[in-house]
């Protein structure tokens, strides 16, 4: 572990590695009171954003079609209502960005906007193409997270980005993965440049990032965003009709998606999740996973071993 992390995130780190802390609290017990909204800091800056966001993959690629961008706009202004801030979105996700720059001009209650985007080309005057097209059809200022999808050509990207952020053209730097095949080229890509904020795949089925991804992002002082948070909705097969476990009211838990957000964001290391949804409900218990209490590394464990029992 680098000898630069501050003296109190690391203890708070090795606290939590030997089991004997809670997620963002300094004693044992639940980690958030009731009811407060939970956001986490962006270790480079120090900026607090809330603990769930919004992703767009599959659910915001509706085209031009009227009825559904409508239902889209309804998604979004929940979104804002409970409290959301971070969406994150990609040119891979179809018509998805047009759809989101479509939705936000029709939300009042935006001002919390914290735009986040990828580049997914190879080529760096191409890619410098893309996400100035990507800003027109979001129809904001500047991006405040500019990502690189899935590694692609990520050297020749990186020094763009470099340039961009310092003439304040964006504010963060980021490099995603969704592929396990990946963490190793990731690993050393985070090791090595000074990345803002990294994007990977971690779930209760997938806990592959627990070994040394998300390790090493506090180590390094990088923002973690995680997709697929429900393995593209594998997660609720197993708990279709089982209750939650009789403990769940102790982190205010109300419903398995909030049981399966508060699980990731409850980690020291993970900044934000974004799971993705097209229907206002599902949005609704997304974001109730974001506010009142988080589970502590025991009931982690707890949550851990409920879901595997009943996964078998």
């Amino acid at each position: 572990m680098s000898q630069d992390m501050p003296a109190q995130q690391r203890r708070l780190f090795l606290r939590w590695l030997t089991g004997l802390g809670a997620a963002v609290t300094l004693g044992p017990g639940l980690a958030v009171p009731s009811q407060a909204a939970i956001k986490k800091a962006i270790p480079a800056s120090g900026e607090k954003i809330p603990v769930i966001g919004m992703g767009s993959w599959l659910t915001f690629d509706v085209g031009a079609d009227e009825a559904a961008r409508a239902v889209r706009v309804n998604v979004l202004q929940a979104f804002f209502d409970q409290g959301g801030a971070l969406i994150d979105s990609s040119p891979m996700y179809g018509s998805a960005q047009e759809v989101i720059g479509h939705c936000l001009r029709q939300i009042q209650n935006k001002s919390a906007l914290f735009a986040a985007t990828k580049v997914w080309i190879y080529g760096q005057w191409l890619g410098i193409k893309q996400m100035e097209a990507a800003r027109v059809l979001w129809g904001v200022p500047r991006f405040d997270l500019m990502q690189i999808h899935n590694m692609l050509d990520w050297q020749s990207h990186l020094e763009t980005l470099k340039a961009w952020k310092a003439e304040g053209r964006i504010r963060y730097i980021g490099i995603t993965t969704s592929h396990g095949r990946r963490h190793l080229d990731m690993e050393r890509a985070l090791a090595k440049e000074p990345f803002d904020f990294a994007q990977f795949t971690y779930n209760l089925a997938d806990r592959n990032v627990e070994q040394r991804l998300l390790p090493l992002a506090a180590e390094r002082g990088i923002a973690v965003i995680i997709n697929r948070p429900f393995d593209g909705g594998a997660l609720f097969g197993p708990v279709r009709g089982k209750p939650l476990p009789a403990w769940a009211p102790e982190f205010d838990c109300t419903n398995w998606a909030q049981f399966f957000l508060k699980y990731i964001v409850s980690h020291p290391a993970v900044t934000c999740a974004i799971p993705a949804t097209s229907q206002v409900p599902h949005m609704r218990e997304n974001m109730g996973a974001g506010i009142g209490r988080l589970p502590d590394a025991e009931t982690r464990r707890r949550m851990l071993a409920y879901y595997s029992k009943l996964a078998r």
